[in-house]
């Protein structure tokens, strides 16, 4: 082993050992970790890289401290007042993804870029997107981040299969992009009963007037746990679109529900339309 890797090493064998339950409660020496973290800062890039191939996918080895000190580093360059370390750190993370590392270890570099990460990483987590075992710590950690989220969102979108297509469609919604309203549309005509579901939602939490009567035509005509969700999300509709002054529309998506919801198991849909309305005026 190099020697500036058995200096690393080291460093990273200071930090604590959790107890029995995997927490760290007790003997944590704040100022022996602080003094490595800060050491392992001085070497840059390298040291980052370094404990990064210290970590493995779970169940191949013990990486506990490794974990450790690559996320209290994560903590210490955000704390210093130029930004600059932070985004080299962040870098250096998102320079592992996309390659022959454990789709575990990726994972979990995406889930510290989530906190640590900024605008110098949406473009790797954009492609991401359509990577089933990456797509959703990916797409949590562009909604965290924000920079141009819906843009990458939107263009992995044709492009996203199974698991990889209910996650973007999902964080469309989060982000309430409007100009994936067509294709949400779309989505709700998906053969994947829950990719419809989540865009039904979607389309319902960015409250865009265009898909008042696609929405209640699919309440209309879906059974069971679909139809629940689906009157869900024309309720969610009509509360984002009469809190952003489209009144007109959201009375007619409440009216509509008052007077069709008129079996006894619906009446909650009923008693919550009647009570809008009435709030409404």
């Amino acid at each position: 082993m190099a020697k500036s890797s058995k200096k690393l090493a080291e460093l990273v064998n200071r930090m604590p050992d959790p107890d029995g339950r995997g927490l760290y409660c007790t003997d944590i020496d704040k100022e022996k970790i602080e003094s490595a973290i800060a050491e392992i800062h001085e070497g840059g890039r390298r040291n980052i890289l370094g404990i990064i191939d210290m970590l493995v996918p779970p169940g191949k080895g013990d990486d506990v401290k490794a974990h450790y000190a690559l996320h209290v580093l994560g903590l210490h360059v955000c704390k210093l007042d130029d930004d600059e370390p932070r985004r080299r750190f962040a870098k250096a993370l998102a320079s592992q993804l996309g390659g022959d590392r454990p789709k575990a270890v990726q994972a979990y570099l995406v889930q510290e870029l989530q906190a640590f990460g900024g605008k110098e990483v949406v473009e790797t987590l954009g492609r991401l997107l359509t990577d089933e075992e990456l797509c959703q710590p990916a797409a949590m950690a562009l909604v965290a981040i924000g920079d141009r989220a819906a843009e990458h969102l939107r263009s992995a979108l044709p492009r996203a299969r199974g698991k990889c297509r209910l996650t973007v469609v999902q964080n469309l919604g989060v982000v309430r992009d409007a100009a994936s309203a067509y294709a949400l549309r779309e989505a709700v005509g998906d053969e994947d009963q829950a990719v419809r579901i989540a865009a039904t939602w979607a389309l319902g939490n960015i409250g865009e007037a265009g898909s008042v009567d696609l929405l209640l035509r699919t309440a209309d005509k879906t059974n069971g746990w679909e139809r629940i969700q689906a009157t869900k999300a024309c309720l969610l509709l009509a509360e984002k679109l009469l809190a952003s002054g489209r009144k007109n529309a959201a009375v007619r998506i409440y009216t509509h529900l008052r007077n069709t919801r008129t079996d006894p198991a619906e009446h909650y849909v009923r008693d919550a339309a009647k009570s809008a309305l009435a709030e409404a005026g």
